[in-house]
């Protein structure tokens, strides 16, 4: 196919320069009425390209087949049988791809270390979860990917379980034995879907850990503003082989996704798949050496520890996304919350995600050498700064042991949340069955789910993360003094 074409970008372009004036959505139509000072901070050219593909990038009905050619474009770059676009994000591609499995009542197997959207799709869809426990690492305090093996015994166990979602890379880079989950899955005739919403880039260089198409996977869901370079909400679903219908897929996708679909996305996305089909492994090849320098710059810091290939090589984990810096800073004596406040704060430098343990940059095509050098300098930094303001000693966060955070699912997620609830002291809490989602943010993996006993470790470890500065955006009580758990009969 011809990737030097964008088909949306192009439609994008003639629609501009005809200098269409359109009688329908959106309302701003094409900047003319916007506040001029929004305009000034946004830019004038988001506005003008603010276009509905209805009567806009396309015709009536859609007879060009703008969106349909750039869609094409994409599964041929990566892979796949067919890609659709979604302008929604992940969070709401990953609920669709469980659908199209899963329907309500049905069973699906899934990573426990989800984020908390998979979580909320599993009480939106209605289907019974399967755990299957990650590895945990207890020197980190972290959780990778689960095993083939695991895989095997929870679909032997659950034979009717429609299939399986498998979140890899994690937010910490860690990456899944995909082909072999892959292989178990199809073994027992049924599909594997991935969560690859931090893997849009893996396509497209070979030094990268395997991308899911190539290991087998039947659909992959990406996000493609997390390492990619297309704006936020952009996501992709990626196809191939017969077990997920394309049919299926589409209806799920317009049961839950928008009618008002965006045209920076569509086109960003299209523009994105072009420069990494002509650049991509030059410009990769580019961040990974980055990456390399950064890593090993920051190991040479006191009280620093990057994470690098020894989880692999431990067994731990089958890949690392070389990408991802993680750097464990519990040898400066703090926390990566800590750590992450004081670089915002003193530096303004935004790490993408932190908790008790760790800081994780991003590295990707976008980086230079100024960004590379702001981040050492600001590293650098940390190390030597005083111990006061954010970085004074804070109340311990009680970690408690992988074993610990197993709990029991005791009751479906959805009939527990949308249930009979009442609020309940969190010294009055211990065996009560969760009526709601618990993430600590970040990085935003619940500790507790609908339908989950709740036990004293978990409070412990909650609670004591509360007073360290460990955030609940979702919970009732956003402090845990109470937790909202399933009321008791009478």
């Amino acid at each position: 196919m011809d990737h030097s074409r964008a088909p949306v970008l192009e439609a994008l372009e003639d629609f501009r320069r005809r200098g269409d004036i359109v009688y329908g959505p959106p309302g701003h139509k094409q900047g003319r009425g916007v506040d001029p000072r929004v305009a000034e901070v946004v830019g004038e050219q988001v506005f003008r390209s603010d276009v509905l593909l209805l009567n806009g990038l396309d015709d009536r009905r859609e007879s060009q087949g703008v969106l349909d050619r750039a869609q094409e474009l994409m599964a041929d770059a990566v892979g796949a049988e067919q890609a659709f676009f979604s302008t929604c994000g992940s969070s709401l591609s990953v609920k669709t791809a469980m659908l199209s499995v899963a329907g309500p009542g049905e069973k699906l197997l899934l990573s426990r270390n989800a984020h908390k959207s998979v979580i909320a799709a599993v009480i939106v869809n209605g289907v019974e979860p399967i755990w299957v426990h990650p590895k945990f690492d207890g020197e980190r305090h972290m959780a990778h990917p689960p095993e083939p093996d695991d895989v095997r015994a929870k679909l032997r166990e659950h034979p009717d379980a429609k299939g399986m979602l498998l979140i890899t890379p994690t937010d910490w880079g860690t990456c899944a034995d995909v082909r072999g989950v892959a292989d178990a899955c199809h073994a027992a005739g049924v599909p594997l879907i991935v969560d690859e919403a931090w893997g849009a880039h893996l396509p497209f260089h070979p030094e990268l850990p395997v991308w899911g198409i190539d290991a087998g996977a039947d659909l992959v869901v990406t996000s493609v503003h997390k390492m990619g370079g297309a704006i936020e909400q952009s996501s992709v679903f990626h196809l191939q082989h017969d077990r997920v219908s394309p049919e299926v897929l589409k209806q799920r996708e317009d049961l839950l996704g928008t009618t008002s679909a965006s045209s920076l996305v569509y086109a960003t996305l299209d523009g994105w798949r072009r420069q990494m089909v002509q650049h991509g492994r030059e410009l990769l090849g580019g961040a990974l050496q980055r990456a390399e320098r950064v890593r090993k710059a920051a190991a040479s810091l006191p009280g620093l520890a990057p994470m690098g290939d020894e989880v692999v090589a431990a067994g731990l984990a089958a890949e690392l996304d070389p990408l991802k810096i993680v750097i464990d800073v519990r040898g400066l004596g703090i926390s990566g919350m800590q750590a992450a406040e004081w670089l915002r704060e003193e530096r303004h430098v935004d790490v993408g995600g932190s908790d008790t343990c760790r800081i994780s940059l991003s590295i990707t095509h976008a980086d230079d050498d100024t960004t590379e050098r702001v981040l050492l300098d600001a590293l650098q930094a940390l190390t030597e700064a005083d111990r006061t303001g954010p970085l004074a000693p804070r109340p311990e966060v009680r970690l408690p042991q992988p074993p610990a955070l197993e709990l029991e699912q005791a009751r479906r997620p959805r009939d527990a949340f949308f249930g009979e609830a009442e609020h309940v002291a969190a010294k009055d809490v211990v065996g009560r069955i969760s009526a709601e989602t618990i993430s600590p943010y970040p990085p935003g993996v619940p500790a507790v789910t609908p339908g989950e006993v709740i036990t004293a470790e978990v409070v412990d470890y909650l609670r004591s993360g509360i007073a360290h500065g460990l955030l609940i955006p979702d919970a009732a009580d956003p402090s845990l003094e109470t937790f909202r758990v399933v009321a008791r009969e009478g």
